[in-house]
Order: C-alpha cells, then structure tokens, then sequence
C-alpha cells in the first residue's frame, strides 16, 4: 500500500532536516529543493501515487505547490497551528468562464461606475452558482412545515 501525498511530504521533510521537526518547519531553499526531489522520488518509486498519473514534467509542475500545501497544512510541520486560510472564499467561481471573463473585464476598466457595475454582475453570477438548498418538507413535523419558504 502507498502512503498519501501529505506523508510522503512529512517523510522528505523529517530526512532532509534529519529527525522530526520541532515546531514550524522554515526550510531553506537548497532544502526545499531536496524535499522536492525526495517526493518526486516517492512518486516515481511508487511509494506515494496521483490519481492522474501525471508524466514527470506535470509532476515536477505539480510537487512545489504539494509540498506548500503540507506545510502550511500539517501540523506536524506547521508548529501544531491549524491552518486557517487568509482569504477564504477568494477562489469562489475560478471554474465559470463568464466569472473570469468578468474578473478580466475588472481589472482592466478604470471607471469607478463600471468597476461596479461589473462588481454587482459578478457577485449575482456567484448566487447563480451556488447550489439550492432542497427540504423534503414531507419529512418534517407537521409543526415545522410552516417554516419552510416555499
């Protein structure tokens, strides 16, 4: 059985620091380029998988963001913190094409009456996208139907 990704991290972490971190791990660059290397080894060997089965050029693409993924994430590596994300929500409809159309059109109009008019169309585009909330009102108490808006 291979391990996941996020111990294959913590394994090339714990052998290019030589031990187990104690605390937030701040890795150099020459070290962050061998914990690169070392994952890249678990994929090739075998030891850890993607489910895409990428080529090696997509996997060396793929491993900087990986291993910065885990160490913001694990807390064996990040000093026992849980991470919390410093913009949440910020890639709300990154998928939608009308989305990053809009978002293009913004960060190009000067205007300030555009900027928010393009606003106000992409925050309506996000409502669109977000999925309905569907209650079964025949499985509730006859009590509590009344509070289901129809």
């Amino acid at each position: 059985m291979s391990m996941t990704q996020g111990e294959a991290v913590f394994q090339a972490v714990c052998e290019v620091i030589g031990g187990d971190p104690d605390g937030k791990v701040e890795l150099r660059k020459d070290e962050l380029e061998a914990v690169h290397a070392k994952v890249f080894g678990f994929f090739t060997s075998g030891a850890t998988s993607h489910s895409k089965n990428p080529d090696e050029a997509a996997l060396l693409k793929y491993i900087p963001g990986l291993v910065n993924n885990w160490l913001r994430k694990d807390k064996r590596l990040n000093g026992n913190t849980t991470y919390v994300a410093k913009k949440p929500g910020s890639r709300r409809g990154s998928g939608d094409e009308s989305i990053k159309a809009m978002r293009l059109l913004l960060s190009v109009t000067t205007d300030p009456l555009a900027k928010q008019q393009i606003q106000a169309a992409i925050e309506e585009r996000i409502t669109e996208l977000k999925p309905k909330t569907v209650i079964n009102t025949d499985a509730l108490p006859e009590a509590l139907r009344h509070l289901v808006k129809a």
